[in-house]
């Protein structure tokens, strides 16, 4: 079984890091480049960066920033927020990033994810999807959470896969930054229909929400923030305790 992955995620706003509760209430957590060489330094797995006003605001992702995080970190990392075109991830690669996170754009153009897959391969592409549970079922919203979509999230998940994308982040909105355990059941339901890698995120807050979301949500990977940016877990310590219970981590 492939080991399972932790990956601090930095939602970035103004080249600053922040966090939110159910993606409203931002508060700073800290220079974005410091954080993330400081992940890197603790042993994460890979990182992910959102630009998260990107696609609301409508401007492109940061560039230069993401120039300055490749110079200082040595594992991969992700960059998302207001990619649209191919030439944006084309921009970003270059910059070095490994892999762009497409949300917004993919749901209102979803050849978009066939087009990266097809010049940059799978490996690039990773589909964001950011869903709230409602009347009973996961619905896609775009631009941070502000939109709602027609789409439902195991729909638009397997779509994505069909168009060649390598991975699903899925955020469930009403866990986000509530910190009582992740969506496990809707991730059980994506690891049951889908062939990619499933990343988790939204509601992590305790080492036993990382544990749980291996084991019932099935995630291949974990993703994380307020708890890492406010050193309410260490990311050794967190590794330790999931060895400890049996979970294959590097």
């Amino acid at each position: 079984m492939l080991a399972k992955r932790i990956i601090p995620c930095l939602d970035v706003k103004d080249g600053i890091t922040v966090k939110g509760t159910n993606f409203v209430n931002l508060r700073e957590a800290g220079d974005a480049v410091e954080l993330g060489i400081r992940y890197s330094e603790e042993g994460a797995d890979e990182l992910v960066f959102l630009d998260i006003t990107a696609s609301y605001e409508e401007r492109k992702t940061f560039t230069e920033l993401v120039t300055r995080i490749a110079q200082n970190i040595n594992i991969p990392f992700t960059i998302g927020g207001g990619i649209n075109e191919l030439k944006d991830v084309d921009r970003l690669l270059n910059a070095g990033a490994d892999k762009v996170s497409v949300n917004s754009a993919a749901l209102r153009n979803p050849i978009l994810i066939d087009q990266i897959a097809k010049n940059f391969g799978s490996q690039v592409c990773v589909c964001a999807i950011d869903a709230n549970f409602e009347d009973g079922e996961w619905i896609c919203y775009t631009s941070g959470g502000r939109n709602r979509t027609s789409k439902d999230l195991y729909s638009w998940a397997k779509e994505a896969e069909d168009r060649g994308a390598g991975e699903i982040l899925f955020t469930s909105m009403k866990h986000d930054g509530v910190k009582t355990g992740y969506a496990n059941e809707a991730l059980n339901c994506l690891f049951e229909s889908l062939n990619i890698p499933v990343i988790a995120s939204g509601g992590a807050g305790a080492m036993e929400h990382f544990r749980d979301v291996f084991t019932i949500g099935h995630a291949d990977a974990a993703l994380a923030a307020s708890v890492f940016h406010f050193g309410e877990i260490s990311l050794k310590d967190l590794r330790n305790y999931l060895k400890s219970e049996n979970i294959n981590v590097r």
